[in-house]
């Protein structure tokens, strides 16, 4: 039986061989094909990354994409934001679904879903996990004859209907996305980019190519590290927002005196930044240097970060003139909530960047590394220099520590009642972010994982540790401590 587990906020997520199997990838693409034709799609990309379990899973999702009646278009090995880009650009194609283990442990893998240029999350990955169920209910009664039937004949749909079986095709659509990529670099700044010098850190996941082809193009110079795709990520995982799989690509900016540096996460809707200095400019802080830029061609735009990013990036924001605004973290919560407020440029801590000026709303992290180069190449001074007019914060990384399920949620809610007594300054959009005379603290349910995120920051280092503490004692007073968490 599918594992409901593997459905969550806003992917599909499991570890191979353990609660994901090619059974499960079969009744998955039966049930995209079944909601996606109820919304009147017919045809789908399908797109993958360089994990060892990606090859059988895609094929057998492609199976169920078929045998649920729709046409299939496969792209091949990329990074996600080449899938969405695929959806976006290519006509006739009404969605799309990257198999992607992202930046988790080398055995996980799952999916990710977008319909009509939205990516699906909350009830409608539910709505999928639920339609698979009855796939997998209907092999399980011996239906599975009338579920898949021969090329071009009609089958029994999960619904009773009568679908016919998809028709596939193959694209190397590569070329035009490195293209697409390229067009973030106005012809403008073409000569002042060349005298940068970069590197890229790809991790043996799914960028590699598309990170050779896209330096070939640039100017500049461009030192590339790990960008053969294996599975088994020989170097190191990609993870970028872990700072020992940072190690490589500082030692490489330091020992070639480079700009600065960018790192990828296993599907590169993810990036961190090295400066000149060897200091890591993770997501938020990220999205404040590209704000200021964006400000120049955009005054007055709508700039939105997460709930977990530092707040000396709203100020900073606001001070240049900017509307920041604050969403929920999650890449298709923050996609969803860009539509709302209308935001030009939004970012996330963990390092998704996405970019509706000029691009289409998703997160890609190699345009956002394009964008960057454009943006240094028309200031005066290096990002290290850049970042030094940050506001000097003291802060927590992320910190995650494990919880189980039924209980983590519930934690939450148990913090969030002891404060509302307290009559503390909470602000409840995901999770509970508690505002404080010099500072913050945050904690809430992963989306993802049985886990519970927390992070706190304040004006000075006493003033951390204070709030720190005063996590702490919420979180014992619900049977919980942080012992052994993960700085994420």
């Amino acid at each position: 039986m599918t594992d409901p587990a593997i459905f969550r906020e806003y992917d599909i997520r499991g570890t191979y061989g353990r609660n994901l199997f090619d059974d499960d990838a079969y009744a998955i693409g039966r049930a995209v094909a079944q909601a996606l034709r109820a919304r009147g799609g017919r045809r789908i990309a399908v797109g993958r990354d360089g994990r060892l379990s990606a090859p059988a899973l895609e094929a057998a999702l492609v199976e169920g994409l078929r045998d649920g009646g729709l046409d299939v278009v496969r792209i091949g090995v990329g990074p996600t934001p080449m899938l969405y880009y695929a959806e976006a650009s290519m006509q006739e194609v009404d969605g799309g679904i990257h198999v992607t283990g992202s930046h988790n442990p080398r055995d996980d893998n799952g999916f990710k879903i977008v319909f009509f240029g939205g990516a699906l999350f909350g009830a409608e990955i539910q709505r999928i996990g639920l339609l698979a169920a009855g796939v997998a209910a209907a092999k399980r009664s011996g239906v599975a004859g009338e579920l898949g039937a021969g090329e071009g004949v009609a089958s029994e749909g999960i619904g009773g209907d009568l679908v016919h079986r998809g028709a596939v095709e193959g694209q190397d659509i590569l070329p035009a996305y490195v293209a697409r990529l390229v067009d973030g670099l106005l012809p403008g700044l073409w000569d002042k980019a060349g005298d940068l010098r970069i590197g890229w850190d790809a991790g043996n996941g799914a960028a590699g190519p598309a990170i050779e082809a896209l330096t070939a193009l640039l100017p500049g110079e461009h030192h590339l590290l790990f960008t053969q795709v294996d599975g088994h990520f020989p170097h190191h995982h990609p993870d970028p927002t872990v700072e020992a799989n940072l190690a490589d690509l500082r030692a490489l900016v330091a020992s070639r005196h480079l700009d600065f540096g960018v790192a990828f996460d296993g599907d590169a809707d993810r990036i961190v930044v090295i400066d000149g200095r060897g200091r890591s400019i993770l997501g938020d802080q990220l999205l404040a240097l590209l704000a200021q830029d964006l400000l120049l061609d955009c005054p007055g735009a709508v700039i939105l970060g997460d709930v977990k990013a530092s707040q000396a990036v709203y100020d900073r924001i606001a001070a240049l003139g900017g509307v920041p605004a604050m969403g929920p973290a999650g890449h298709s919560l923050i996609k969803a909530e860009m539509k709302v407020n209308g935001a030009m440029l939004a970012g996330e801590t963990s390092g998704h960047i996405f970019y509706k000026h000029r691009f289409y709303g998703f997160d890609d992290a190699l345009y956002a590394a394009v964008r960057l180069i454009a943006a240094v190449s028309r200031r005066n001074g290096s990002i290290a220099d850049w970042f030094d007019e940050l506001p000097v914060c003291f802060n927590t990384p992320e910190l995650r520590f494990p919880v189980a399920a039924n209980r983590k949620r519930a934690v939450v809610e148990e913090v969030a009642a002891r404060l509302a007594a307290q009559g503390a300054r909470v602000n409840r959009m995901d999770g509970l972010r508690v505002s404080c005379d010099d500072g913050w603290w945050l904690l809430r349910a992963s989306n993802t994982q049985e886990m519970l995120v927390a992070r706190a920051e304040s004006t000075s280092e006493a003033g951390l540790a204070a709030l720190v503490a005063q996590l702490d004692a919420e979180l014992a007073q619900s049977g919980v401590s942080r012992s052994g968490a993960s700085g994420v």
